[in-house]
Formats: C-alpha cells, structure tokens, sequence
C-alpha cells in the first residue's frame, strides 16, 4: 500500500528545500560573503587651540581662564554638536611673539580650526591678526582693547570676537563712578604706556572723567619693566588730587599702590578687571574699587550654578578670569553646533549670528564689530581678600 505523505510536510520541504541536493548552492567566487557587524563611522574632530599665560608675571590669570575653558568642555563631554572637540594648549607667557609662535603651530601644523585666548590684549591682538588672515575663529574672553575686532582704520577683523566688554566702555564706566558715586572733583591718572589694555583705560577714563566735570591734575607714563616710582608718585601727591585711576594688572598695581601709600598718597584708587586676581596685595589695596565683569554674589541661576560646580571641582569661587574663558568656551561650542561643521568660515557666520546666547556674564548678541554688549559691575577691595559688590553700570 502506498504511503500518503501528508500536505503540510510536502509544502515545509518545497519552501525549504530540506532534504533536496540543489537546496543549498555551492560555495563559489559569485556567492556574497555572509554580512559582518557594521563599521563605525569614525567621529568628526575638529582641533581647537587654547593660549593664555600659564607662566610668567601673570600666570594666574591664565591657570583661572584654563579651568574656565576646561570645566566648560567636561561639561559638554569635549562635544559640540557631531564634533569631538581635541583641545591644544599653549603657553603665550604674555609674551606677544611667543603668542604668534604658539599660535602658528597650532593652526599651520596640528590644524586648529578656532582658538580660544590670547588672554591680555598685548598678546591678543597680534594673534588676531594672524587668525584673521588665516582665517580661523579666534574668541578671547578677556582681551579688552577695542583693536582686537578692528584694524587701526576701524575695519572689522571678521574672524575675531571677544566675551568681555571693551576698553572704552570700561574706562567711561569708572569715569561715572567716580564723578557721580564718589563725587570726587579732580584725579591723577598713571598707566603703561606700551600697553594697549592701560592706554585705552587711561584714555578712556580721562576724556569722560573731563566730560563729566572732573579735572585730571596729574598724568603720568611708565613702562613695563620699572619697578621704582618714587619720583613719578611725589609728583603725583604735590598735585593733591582726590582720586588715582590706576588700570594696570594686579602685580603692578601692588607694587604703585604700596609706594604710593608710603608717599602720602591716600586717596581712593580705582583700575580695571586687572586687579582680579588672588594675588593682588589685598591689604595694600583694600578700599580700592575696580570694574569687572561679574559678581560671584549676582542671584542669576546662570551664575550661582557656576559658582557651585566650580567650587565642587576646584575647591574655589570662579573670578572673572575663569568666567569668561567658561563663557568663551561655551559661545564657541554654540557656534560649531549651529554651524554643524569644521569649515572656520561656517563657525564664524555662525558666531556672528548669536541673539541673547545666556552666559554667566549676561546674554551675549554680538555687534558689528563682534564685541558683546554687555554691563559692567564695580567691585571693592576688602582686607580679609573678598571683593564686596558696589553696583552695576549698565551700557
């Protein structure tokens, strides 16, 4: 009897050719390899450079803007967007053409594509100079002289910016401050002359000091390498002004004030965001007054949470210094996401078109000329080594 072989088996075998020799085809030159896991695509890099003085006269205001910039790339796990960011650091030893050294390293040999830095003005606005014309990003947090945007015909460096306000406005706000807060009536004015940061504060200061109806009685120049003041400080005291408008970084400003103080000069002094620093001679200083860019008191979130992850990290409230290198850091991050590229001229485009990006030092929109428009706050100098808050002065 011949034995049925039910459907089901019949159709199973015909759809998988189970038990035919022609089911499974020879291996052969024309038959696909079986498919392997699938490659990861390698990240996208892109190299920005880091330079500041992390040595030299004014080393810890580079050891504060390195934190800054690198608690700002931990933060965003060292990303923008599809980008792994590789970070370069460089020791400019606020030396200018040590700057350009750096800087030319970084971007023609390990192929920066921005750079955040320099940090003071003298070492800034060289580097500018050669970034623009390379055409690279460069942001500087601090670099207050107006001559880092623009040429000396007042035309745009398209590829440079700046998170802080800029020396004139600086030097109008101590102006206001000391006409109008400390009422003073004259005030003697001494500054570096080979400086940019100190000439255009001094500057400043005195034409709108005048403005206001103050009288400058004394003005005096030095250079960066003098130690010795007793002969331009005894000049100054015989004038007999109200007020000493000294806008120099904090060690200078140590030693002057000191001198000054042995001459009978004791009359309130005021400077720029030079003075932030934790190695300014507090006591010498203490009721000194200074503009800066921020207050570690201001209630904003943006700033109280700052101040609480720095603390956590380097068992240290943040000064200025480490604010706007953490803002600059974040500006630039912002912008090479937007851009979604490493094309400089992407990222650059990209920076120019920021509108109220939050920072911890106010909402930055750039203008025409990539500097932020942005308030200024005064600080005093207290001997126990605090900063006390006096006010903000709004642009």
């Amino acid at each position: 009897m011949k034995r049925l072989v039910p459907l089901a088996l019949v159709l199973l075998v015909a759809a998988t050719g189970c038990g035919s020799p022609q089911a499974t085809p020879a291996a052969g030159k024309d038959t696909p390899a079986p498919a392997g896991p699938a490659a990861t695509p390698a990240p996208k890099v892109i190299k920005v450079g880091f330079i500041a003085p992390l040595t030299g006269d004014v080393m810890t205001f580079g050891e504060s803007a390195k934190k800054g910039t690198e608690l700002a790339l931990e933060q965003a796990g060292y990303k923008a967007g599809d980008y792994k960011i590789e970070l370069l650091v460089g020791d400019d030893r606020n030396d200018a053409t040590e700057g350009i050294n750096v800087a030319t390293k970084m971007v023609s040999q390990q192929g920066a594509k921005a750079i955040i830095g320099a940090l003071t003005s003298k070492v800034a606005i060289p580097i500018g100079e050669y970034a623009n014309a390379q055409k690279v990003v460069q942001i500087s947090g601090t670099s207050t002289a107006a001559k880092l945007t623009v040429d000396d015909k007042g035309v745009r460096k398209p590829f440079i910016f700046r998170a802080c306000f800029i020396d004139p406005f600086q030097g109008k706000v101590a102006a206001k401050f000391a006409a109008e807060t400390l009422k003073v009536k004259s005030a003697a004015v001494l500054y570096d002359k080979g400086n940019d940061y100190t000439v255009g504060l001094a500057e400043n200061f005195k034409s709108s000091f005048q403005a206001a109806g103050g009288k400058v009685v004394a003005e005096a120049t030095y250079s960066d390498k003098d130690a010795d003041f007793s002969a331009i400080l005894t000049k100054i005291a015989e004038a007999k002004p109200d007020f000493l408008y000294l806008p120099d970084y904090y060690q200078k400003v140590s030693l002057i004030g000191k001198q000054a103080k042995t001459r009978g000069l004791n009359v309130p002094m005021m400077g720029g965001d030079g003075w932030d620093s934790s190695d300014l001679d507090y006591a010498t200083m203490a009721g000194g007054y200074f503009t800066n860019h921020y207050s570690s008191a201001d209630p904003r979130p943006e700033v109280q949470k700052l101040v609480k992850d720095f603390q956590a990290k380097y068992s240290a409230a943040p000064d200025a210094l480490a604010v706007l290198f953490y803002d600059s850091t974040n500006i630039l991050l912002e912008s090479i996401r937007q851009a979604n590229s490493d094309d400089p001229d992407k990222i650059r485009a990209a920076m120019q078109g920021l509108k109220d990006f939050p920072t911890v030092s106010g909402k930055v929109t750039f203008d025409k000329d990539g500097n932020p428009v942005k308030s200024a706050v005064i600080l005093q100098v207290q001997a126990d080594k605090t900063q006390k808050y006096i006010q903000t002065i709004q642009p």
